[in-house]
């Protein structure tokens, strides 16, 4: 509520505020949110047919697949989730792949970009990881930062990881398909033609996790809570 002086001074008037307006239902335009849902409608095909469904349990496909589910939902919280998530992770893709076009070795992160055995198609629809972090910060600037994506992201993050490391194929696993993803996010070390051995494999998964939520996971979190205001009105989802 407010209070409003008249033109007499003895007489004060009392006014009731209404409700602060909604968040507008078509925050984020119509035409990006079928052009990415068109770009889905291509690449999961494509890619199931390249390296088969396991390979959706990356961190960063499962982000695209969040992001274009939040772009419909106008969720503040799935975009913003997949923002702690990644931006670090995908910021690291592209220096590696920039690199790699100029010949100079930096991770090997992108070295199926260049691969031969894979068509120029499939390899082209793998730019959405050069994309995807400029595309989400457009989005927080339209739907705000939501705070609670650092424990969602987190949470997910435990819940791929346990998945990746009882379910899907080690690193150094001799697989009928070529293509098929092993050592899915890591789990099992950064060398994908045989485990780590330097650990035991349950502190590696532990330190891994804690390692990406201190690296990538909180200063996005903080960097992204300062820079962006929250959302007008944070729905629940």
């Amino acid at each position: 509520m407010k209070l409003e002086v008249s033109a007499n001074p003895n007489q004060v008037t009392l006014i009731l505020d209404r409700d602060p307006p909604l968040v507008p239902r078509q925050n984020i335009p119509r035409a990006a949110k079928v052009a990415l849902t068109l770009f889905l409608a291509v690449l999961i095909p494509v890619y199931w047919h390249a390296y088969g469904p396991t390979n959706f349990l990356w961190f960063c496909d499962v982000a695209l697949l969040l992001t274009v589910a939040g772009m419909w939902w106008e969720s503040p919280l799935l975009i913003s989730m997949c923002a702690v998530g990644i931006l670090v992770p995908q910021c690291l893709w592209l220096a590696d792949f920039g690199c790699a076009i100029f010949g100079f070795h930096l991770s090997g992160l992108t070295g199926y970009m260049f691969d031969p055995n894979l068509s120029l198609f499939t390899r082209g629809l793998s730019s959405f990881h050069g994309w995807l972090p400029f595309l989400l910060v457009w989005l927080l600037g339209r739907v705000g930062y939501d705070k609670r994506a650092l424990p969602a992201w987190t949470s997910l993050t435990i819940g791929l990881v346990l998945v990746c490391y009882f379910f899907t194929p080690p690193a150094g696993a001799q697989l009928a398909s070529p293509n098929q993803p092993v050592n899915l996010n890591y789990v099992y070390g950064f060398n994908d033609q045989q485990p780590q051995h330097w650990i035991n494999q349950n502190l590696y998964l532990i330190l891994l996790v804690g390692l990406l939520w201190l690296v990538a996971f909180l200063p996005t979190h903080l960097a992204l809570r300062k820079i962006f205001a929250a959302p007008p009105l944070a729905p629940k989802f």
